[in-house]
């Protein structure tokens, strides 16, 4: 067994989420990014690669350092439940991405850390994924409509998708949203927010 082998499946993974490519065209042109849980830094090269500032924070940093480099990223070591102060209090991002990681005291401050405009994007498991794969633990798996319900009247709803995923590096159950931060900057009559252009396909 290599050396590559013998690393946990997360830091084992190159190809960036599907999800995250379709929808990286709505973040803001340069604009900054939050990668949460960044595991080996797939998702951080994704979005440096596109022009983006990144922030990765991880508990691990080792995998994560090379592209302090490589890219310019900020590399912040946390663990984020440990019950730490959230370690970006204070700063917001063009974005926020979440992949593959669920820890539900964080929704407040991942939603916190958007800045006017700000997106987020996250894709993690759900419920009846434990018949196929880990994590089968229900904390670590999303509840259908949970990340409605977490931006719901708070971020406006680009895309969401819930179901099965059996293609790629992390097949399984996976539930997954692209909302944006401007539920109150809309200037229509019916205070609606503004419609966004979206990537076609």
């Amino acid at each position: 067994m290599t050396d590559t082998e013998r690393l946990p499946h997360h830091l084992r993974m190159t190809e960036p989420s599907n999800w995250f490519r379709k929808y990286q065209p709505v973040i803001a042109e340069s604009g900054s990014v939050l990668d949460v849980a960044a595991g080996g830094g797939r998702h951080v090269k994704l979005f440096g690669d596109a022009g983006h500032r990144v922030t990765a924070v991880d508990r691990n940093i080792e995998a994560l350092t090379p592209f302090a480099e490589t890219l310019g990223a900020e590399i912040i070591e946390a663990d984020l439940e440990d019950g730490s102060p959230w370690p970006l209090r204070g700063r917001t991002f063009d974005a926020v991405v979440v992949c593959n990681y669920l820890f539900r005291p964080l929704f407040d401050d991942l939603i916190g850390s958007l800045a006017p405009g700000g997106v987020l994007i996250y894709e993690t498991f759900a419920l009846g994924n434990e018949v196929y794969s880990k994590p089968r633990n229900p904390d670590h798996l999303l509840r259908s409509g949970e990340l409605l319900e977490l931006v719901r009247g708070r971020l406006q709803v680009v895309a969401y998708r819930h179901g099965i995923i059996d293609n790629g590096e992390c097949p399984g159950v996976k539930q997954m949203i692209c909302a944006v931060n401007n539920i109150d900057t809309g200037e229509r009559d019916d205070g609606e927010p503004a419609p966004l252009h979206l990537p076609g396909g």
